[in-house]
């Protein structure tokens, strides 16, 4: 028997190149009760990124009015960029019953933890399997330039020392065993969050 549960925040962060965007586009993919938390960006857009759905891509003046309104759930600062998540879209998926997945850095984790209750939201840090390879990732993708390579790997030390700020850390050396690992933790999560009165009910008809 399959119980409802109450909706919950998931947050999973890592130094960019680790595989965190991957594994997040793995479990919205394969889990329909999961949303993506869509983020409001001031960075360009890269090939083959949908404005929308990958991100809300905004002007340095329609970001600073967002924040002026107080639109944002979280906001930072990365590599002379601004991100933001809009809180309106968070509620609806929350009041709608959804889990909401974001792909964030340890700064907004920490401002969605100021706001929100911690035992409403899940933590998993990701890390890769060395600097090394990490460094391979980035110079693979293609879509940075030198410069670009080289600060992400600068700020890759400063990242990782907020590891234990989470949960669960995952070393991705497997991009599938990553994966199912961060499915086991889903899943576990939403059996303790089991609605009471479901399983009270169930328990109640067991035992009669």
């Amino acid at each position: 028997m399959q119980f409802d549960h109450n909706p919950f925040l998931i947050i999973i962060s890592s130094p960019s190149g680790a595989g965190k965007s991957t594994l997040c586009d793995m479990i919205i993919k394969n889990d329909s009760n999961i949303k993506l938390s869509i983020s409001a960006t001031t960075r360009q857009k890269r090939p083959k990124e949908i404005d929308g759905q990958d991100y809300f891509f905004i002007d340095q003046n329609q970001y600073k009015t967002l924040i002026d309104d107080d639109q944002f759930l979280e906001h930072a600062k990365i590599f002379n960029n601004h991100y933001g998540t809009p809180k309106k879209y968070v509620k609806e998926q929350l009041d709608e019953g959804k889990d909401v997945l974001f792909d964030i850095d340890w700064q907004g984790a920490r401002q969605i933890l100021a706001k929100f209750d911690p035992k409403n939201v899940l933590k998993i840090f990701i890390l890769p399997p060395s600097i090394a390879e990490l460094q391979k990732r980035l110079q693979s993708r293609a879509q940075d330039n030198a410069k670009t390579v080289e600060d992400r790997m600068k700020e890759a030390k400063n990242e990782v020392s907020h590891y234990d700020e989470y949960d669960f850390i995952i070393v991705n050396d497997n991009l599938k065993e990553s994966y199912q690992k961060i499915v086991n933790i889903i899943n576990g999560y939403r059996v303790k969050r089991y609605k009471k009165n479901q399983l009270q009910s169930f328990i109640d008809k067991l035992l009669k």
